[in-house]
């Protein structure tokens, strides 16, 4: 049977739930989610002192004393497996009335008496749940929850950074990685479920963790994962089209976001930081907006009207930034950034704002942002060749426009993008990738991204009728190469000095996800292994 330090992360990494998990019992659990007690397995064996020491809605995941959520899926019930969770150590379970029937009907009925939770919609209780059975560890440290369809990475690494600068001990939630205390947790989600969310805060709490940074998604918001969490503050980055396979539209998709700023939402974040730059942001500030003065503080780089400013930027040859950022009572800051881009100016700006909104030292903030590298944003590959090689997350059409706008305006020559969409998720958004990367680039070259289930032919043919729709006297060349390894290769040995290579789309991903299995492709390693062959000899006015 599985102990209780073991991890319920699938990856088995250790540390995932904390050494001295609280017992809470089982009649607590149904009046705070006002869940019917049921007992199912062997009668007149009822006990009102069982208790609970861990949640799980993964049946491999459970270890001893833990409720399983058996929640209802798209295609199976969860409650399928409740045998195989007793069997693992469950002490109890939560569920609806459909997975108490398959319990109740299961073919092996459990060899004792089990406290079955009973909700219409377990759900929506979960997160209320998991954070009474850990103790409602977000409650012991500051939590800053950060949203927005891009930046939401950066701005957490920088924050991060701000936060250890100023002298306390940050944990980082986010799509690269888990931070807990140094230790490094990869993330298979932007934010994972309430179970383990929940469980990885307890053991920030019990490791000394006093302030953590997580990215927040629409997903996340909408799907109740960080139910539960007392956010001491939201921050917003901003909206563009994203994930409208999985939100209706684009009001839902905001409306999902809003959760986090709404008065009326149970997360609500205590106080709000609200980046104005688009119409998104000042929409979100007023909704977070109440009679309390201090409920909102606002951030822009742009005319908008904002308690905080960013004045002049100036722009170095390697594309690092320094720009001025200013108070509402006109102070002002000089605040030096590695990263290039305007995009990463505003990060900076939220970032900042966020670290004076949670008391940190402005000085010992300020500087330490001037040091921090983002895996796979705007990540420099330098093999010693004559031409610049960058390689970015960039997978949405506004985030593409956007890095290609800051290359093309940092290298003298041309611009090579090699990108493609991913399958699976919202398709309405590949002719906008293939329209964008035409517009901005000198050479596109389309190629395959993550297909996933998709054939790979059909999403490529999407992203290019978007370029090629793009007047001839409008864009640069077009081509299309399945292959990414390919097409990065032809991307290198078209490239000349002083031009740049973007490969956009995967970022910080170590894995090509084909046909549903994932194969190992870096775009890093791949990209500097092709200037490695094919464009070193270049480097000082050789020949291809």
């Amino acid at each position: 049977m599985p102990n209780r330090l073991q991890s319920s992360n699938s990856d088995g990494a250790p540390g995932t739930r904390p050494t001295q998990p609280v017992a809470t019992a089982i009649t607590a659990l149904s009046e705070l989610s006002g869940a019917r007690l049921e007992w199912v397995g062997q009668p007149g064996s009822q006990s009102s002192e069982v208790v609970v020491k861990g949640v799980d809605l993964r049946a491999q995941g459970i270890v001893s004393d833990d409720l399983f959520a058996a929640l209802p899926g798209a295609r199976t019930h969860g409650a399928q497996f409740a045998v195989d969770a007793l069997g693992r150590g469950a002490t109890a379970i939560l569920t609806d009335e459909a997975g108490l029937e398959l319990i109740e009907a299961a073919d092996k009925a459990p060899d004792r008496s089990v406290p079955v939770l009973v909700h219409p919609n377990p759900r929506d209780v979960l997160g209320e749940i998991s954070a009474e059975i850990y103790g409602r560890p977000s409650e012991k440290m500051q939590v800053v929850g950060i949203t927005g369809t891009s930046g939401k990475t950066t701005t957490s690494y920088l924050l991060e950074a701000a936060i250890a600068g100023a002298g306390r001990k940050p944990g980082l939630v986010g799509t690269i990685e888990t931070r807990i205390d140094g230790r490094r947790v990869p993330s298979a989600l932007t934010t994972p479920e309430a179970p383990q969310l929940h469980a990885l805060f307890a053991v920030m709490a019990e490791q000394g963790i006093d302030t953590v940074v997580m990215e927040v998604s629409s997903h996340a918001l909408a799907l109740g994962r960080v139910d539960g969490i007392r956010f001491d503050i939201g921050a917003f980055t901003n909206l563009s089209q994203d994930h409208l396979d999985f939100h209706r539209d684009f009001e839902e998709y905001f409306q999902a976001k809003a959760r986090l700023f709404d008065p009326e939402s149970t997360v609500r974040a205590e106080h709000a930081v609200v980046c104005v730059d688009d119409v998104w942001g000042r929409r979100m500030a007023e909704l977070a907006a109440t009679d309390e003065s201090d409920a909102v503080t606002t951030v822009s780089t742009s005319t908008a009207e904002a308690e905080w400013k960013v004045g002049a930027v100036e722009v170095a040859e390697d594309g690092s930034q320094t720009f001025e950022l200013v108070g509402p009572d006109g102070q002002s800051w000089p605040v030096s950034l590695r990263l290039p881009g305007r995009y990463n100016v505003a990060n900076a700006a939220l970032a900042l704002t966020v670290s004076f909104a949670a008391g940190l030292d402005p000085d010992a903030a300020v500087r330490a942002l001037g040091t921090v590298d983002v895996p796979g944003r705007v990540q420099r590959i330098d093999r010693g060749q004559s031409f610049l090689a960058v390689v970015d997350y960039a997978h949405k059409p506004a985030a593409l426009e956007a890095v290609i706008a800051t290359l093309r305006n940092q290298v003298p020559g041309r611009v090579a993008v090699v990108v493609g969409a991913g399958g699976d998720r919202d398709a309405g958004k590949r002719t906008l990738m293939g329209e964008a990367g035409a517009r901005g680039a000198d050479l596109l070259i389309v190629t395959d991204d993550n297909p996933r289930t998709e054939d790979p032919a059909k999403i490529r043919a999407s992203v290019m009728r978007g370029a090629v729709d793009v007047p001839e006297s409008e864009r640069g060349e077009v081509r299309e190469v399945g292959d990414r390894a390919l097409a990065i290769e032809q991307a290198v040995r078209w490239a000349q000095p002083g031009d740049v290579v973007l490969v956009a789309g995967k970022g910080h991903e170590v894995g090509q996800e084909i046909d549903g299995v994932k194969h190992p492709f870096d775009d890093r390693e791949v990209l500097g292994e092709m200037i490695g062959r094919f464009a070193i000899n270049t480097a000082h006015g050789g020949k291809q």
